[in-house]
């Protein structure tokens, strides 16, 4: 068992009564979970295979059937990350198309007869446009199938009322209790990855995904604060192919957590130079999440070396599994995976980001658990009015 599952006195190396005292309890405990509930959720999904082959098979084998992975922000974020080795993995097209797209155009992401699967992410499952999503499949679709991946068994999401459904219900402590998803995050995008691969496709990969990451939230503490310490005014992250989807999330956790206090930027690597390399200033951090695959990691060098070589931003610091010899002081390693797939290191990449973005809020005075105290966002998204669709 993980040391982590303890109960401790501190949390990311923090004491508790401290972290409680400004704020940060919540996030803390949530991020430190994740090697647990990881295991925990691997655990889960394993024993619902039968289940979700016999509910998702018919659909994820049907070269002319369709799947979308839909949420709203982080959520969105997981089918980003997931999409692109989804849709290499199985017969049926695999889409990432965010509740918020869907909502507001549905008749340019829903096509009446394509079967669809539509694989729902909700920490809460209460998100207006997460439940209107639902419905307008439901409305415009044929053969629709709605896989409900959610932190909350109570949530409308679990619990909408429609003809073919099934809902992969998460262990109770990844509903987090702060304001930024971190394990909810995390275990979502586990669950989805291990409900729609073949059934044990994950059993020799998950204690080395958890290890990870449990080593990853102590290992790279000591450059965390101090990149913490520096108050960059500006942050890019930078991932090529699955990477680039965890960029985003990266770049969202940073922002919600310092209530929009850092100006962050998310590409890809190559795509970086066409345009959003502007934004590199004296003040700007940029952190590059490096490809396992040689041939990709080639792509993600050469941007790092030509930031170096700019000598323009602030710091360029690269998240790897091989590190690079010379590099050591700009590097955070994850030597653990180095041979393994790119999917598996976006759990402990993203510890990073989060571990990054916690600190940086608290050294700003910001309380991580509630960011925004007057309420201009909220943990479940408030304020949005939906429209009948007319058929």
């Amino acid at each position: 068992m993980h040391a982590m599952t303890k109960t401790t006195p501190d949390s990311l190396g923090i004491p508790e009564a401290e972290l409680e005292a400004t704020g940060a309890l919540w996030t803390a405990r949530e991020i430190a979970q994740q090697p647990a509930m990881l295991e925990q959720t691997h655990a889960l999904v394993a024993g619902l295979h039968a289940q979700l082959q016999a509910f998702a098979g018919p659909v994820t084998s049907n070269p002319l059937a369709r799947v979308i992975l839909t949420g709203a922000g982080t959520s969105a974020y997981i089918g980003q990350c997931l999409a692109p080795l989804l849709d290499r993995s199985l017969a049926a097209r695999v889409d990432a198309v965010p509740t918020t797209d869907i909502v507001c155009a549905p008749q340019l992401y829903l096509e009446a007869d394509q079967p669809l699967l539509l694989v729902s992410f909700g920490r809460s499952g209460n998100s207006p446009e997460s439940i209107a999503a639902v419905e307008l499949a439901e409305q415009l679709v044929k053969d629709v199938r709605h896989l409900v991946v959610t932190c909350n068994a109570g949530g409308k999401l679990a619990t909408a009322d429609v003809a073919s459904a099934m809902t992969v219900q998460l262990p109770e402590a990844t509903h987090d209790t702060s304001f930024a998803m971190t394990s909810s995050f995390s275990c979502m995008m586990y669950a989805a990855l291990a409900a729609l691969l073949p059934a044990r496709a994950l059993d020799g990969r998950i204690g080395a995904i958890s290890d990870a990451v449990e080593r990853v939230l102590v290992r790279a503490r000591p450059l965390l604060e101090e990149l913490t310490a520096a108050r960059y005014e500006r942050v890019v992250y930078l991932g090529s192919g699955l990477l680039q989807g965890l960029a985003r999330e990266a770049t969202l956790k940073l922002g919600e957590l310092t209530n929009g206090a850092v100006v962050t930027c998310f590409d890809s690597p190559l795509g970086f130079r066409h345009g959003p390399k502007t934004f590199v200033t004296e003040g700007t951090l940029v952190v590059v999440f490096v490809s396992n695959d040689a041939y990709t990691r080639r792509y993600d060098h050469d941007l790092l070396d030509e930031l170096r070589r700019d000598g323009r931003a602030a710091r360029v610091i690269e998240v790897t599994t091989q590190p690079r010899p010379g590099l050591e002081e700009d590097t955070l390693a994850v030597p653990e995976l180095a041979g393994a797939h790119d999917v598996d290191l976006l759990w402990p990449y993203i510890a990073v980001a989060q571990v990054y973005a916690f600190l940086t809020s608290r050294a700003m005075g910001v309380t991580p658990d509630n960011p925004n105290p007057s309420g201009l966002v909220n943990r479940v998204v408030q304020g949005v009015q939906l429209y009948a669709l007319s058929a």
